[in-house]
């Protein structure tokens, strides 16, 4: 079970970050394929189903956040609520192309960063 999903969740990982530098060239660009209707769908549906694919690691390792032996899982959570909000910002509310470049590149990194604590499973702030 547990190789099933860290490969459903990795999978999941892979789609939205290719689907948010997709949409985030197609803003700069400004292309009418970013009013398609795919784009308001499929981003979304693949970000619950990474949202599942999260939960269903938790029940399959036993790992929490919030706790002291999942320090590392509470940095990862922090990171990933960190690249959302970049990446609503990038999408949505950045005012020029200036900011909105700043956000996503923001955006990435703290993605990164995520993937580095848990990789190491270790908490880099904490």
């Amino acid at each position: 079970m547990y190789f099933a999903a860290k490969h459903a969740h990795l999978f999941f990982i892979l789609l939205s970050v290719t689907l948010f530098v997709i949409q985030y060239v197609l803003k700069v660009r400004k292309s009418p394929l970013l009013e398609h209707r795919f784009f308001k769908i499929v981003p979304h549906a693949v970000n619950g189903a990474l949202i599942v694919s999260g939960l269903m690691m938790l029940a399959v390792t036993g790992y929490m956040p919030f706790t002291e032996g999942g320090a590392w899982l509470t940095e990862k959570l922090t990171c990933v609520l960190a690249y959302i909000a970049l990446g609503v910002f990038t999408m949505k509310i950045a005012a020029n192309e200036g900011l909105r470049a700043f956000a996503f590149f923001g955006a990435l990194g703290w993605l990164i960063m995520a993937a580095n604590v848990t990789i190491s499973k270790t908490p880099m702030w904490f």
